[in-house]
């Protein structure tokens, strides 16, 4: 097992990156398919959204539900496990909200029309 310097540390191993936040805040609004959260984050790659749940499903943040339908379906949602990180994404939400004010003035102005802004 690693050792870590900080606690801290352990967190971002599991949810640090550029994307790991943004796909979490989005599944705290419900289930959603692999082609919608593509859709609500649109600048990040196929491949990388790909990677980013597998790693997310496998450090058990995230549970993959596999419909037995044709065609295929596949819902990703927040585990029980993951849902214990909700307040944790809601504080850096307003710290960010905060930060985008101080730095450019009004949020709205600087932030994508997308139901986690309203």
């Amino acid at each position: 097992m690693k050792k870590y310097n900080i606690s801290v540390e352990a967190t971002l191993e599991v949810i640090g990156g550029k994307w790991k936040c943004v796909i979490l805040c989005h599944l705290t609004h419900g289930k959603k398919r692999t082609s919608e959260l593509k859709r609500l984050i649109p600048s990040i790659t196929q491949k990388m959204l790909t990677q980013q749940l597998r790693e997310l499903e496998h450090d058990g943040i995230i549970n993959r539900i596999v419909y037995n339908q044709v065609p295929p379906k596949v819902e990703y949602e927040l585990s029980e496990y993951g849902k214990s990180l909700e307040s944790i994404l809601t504080s850096l939400c307003n710290w960010g909200d905060a930060h985008i004010e101080r730095m450019c003035g009004d949020r709205l102005e600087f932030l994508e029309d997308s139901i986690l802004n309203k």
